[in-house]
């Protein structure tokens, strides 16, 4: 009896090993984000800040199930390399969609979209954007109607 014990230990010990170990991420989560512009818990990490020479900054977005940002646009553009969980993308006057890990999404300049985790999913993407085009704009409140909405499709990854 002690052999299997000892054995269902081990095994139990192996396998929550392994499952940190695929959980865990290359970087840091960063800093909780206040509530400024989206809705549920957001953690930020710039990765990468612009200067002089890489006029685009990088930055790592952690959101929690149920978590988005307001509709909003760059005037840069922006990259989102969705790298953990299930999300959504929404561009102005066209259809939700699903992301998940491994899509790619290319937002283009001064178009309004917003972004975010699935009610039941958490979400973590890199994001890049030009920096000396400007700041992102803040929009409007996505609304409950908006973000309950079903998706009509997943997002078509965009590789370049």
């Amino acid at each position: 009896m002690k052999k299997i014990l000892y054995f269902v230990i081990l095994v139990t010990l192996a396998l929550s090993k392994e499952a940190m170990a695929q959980n865990a991420s290359i970087f840091p989560k960063g800093e909780k984000a206040a509530n400024v512009h989206h809705v549920g818990n957001v953690w930020l990490n710039e990765l990468s800040p612009a200067d002089s020479t890489f006029t685009y900054g990088t930055s790592l977005a952690t959101m929690e199930r149920g978590a988005y940002l307001y509709w909003h646009k760059h005037p840069g553009g922006q990259i989102l390399m969705i790298i953990d969980g299930i999300g959504y993308y929404q561009e102005k006057g066209k259809p939700k969609q699903t992301v998940r890990k491994g899509d790619v999404i290319k937002c283009q300049p001064d178009v309004e979209h917003w972004h975010g985790a699935t009610p039941t999913t958490g979400v973590t993407y890199l994001a890049t954007s030009p920096a000396e085009k400007g700041k992102t704009i803040w929009l409007q409140q996505v609304t409950e109607k908006e973000y309950s909405e079903q998706p009509t499709k997943q997002v078509q990854t965009q590789k370049n």
